[in-house]
């Protein structure tokens, strides 16, 4: 099974799902803005897509700019904002099995399937 974490207003992510459903198989979409993640599942992501906290963070958002831009953060600090503020966090977010991917490119899912 393939689950996407999708943001429905970003094209990237939209032009993800549209990808992922032409695979056959089952998808399973999550809306992180309307369903968002908890500290908890937010770091098991991190874990399992194998980077730091800060890797997940959109920093040319408006919202990061404004709050936290500049700032020391812990690691801690920084999964406190994205659980805050769902926007900052990467997408789309293709996760199978045990891997997971933020698909940007499109391409980078190619390596999980």
């Amino acid at each position: 099974m393939i689950t996407i974490y999708h943001n429905p207003r970003c094209r990237k992510s939209r032009e993800c799902n549209v990808f992922l459903n032409t695979l056959g198989e089952k998808v399973t979409i999550i809306n992180y803005i309307e369903n968002p993640f908890n500290k908890a599942s937010l770091m098991a992501l991190i874990d399992l897509l194998e980077i730091t906290p800060i890797e997940l963070v959109r920093t040319n958002e408006a919202i990061w700019k404004n709050e936290f831009k500049g700032k020391k953060m812990s690691s801690d600090d920084i999964v406190n904002a994205m659980v805050a503020y769902p926007k900052l966090i990467q997408r789309p977010i293709v996760v199978r099995d045990e891997k997971a991917v933020i698909a940007r490119p499109l391409e980078r899912v190619q390596s999980i399937l």
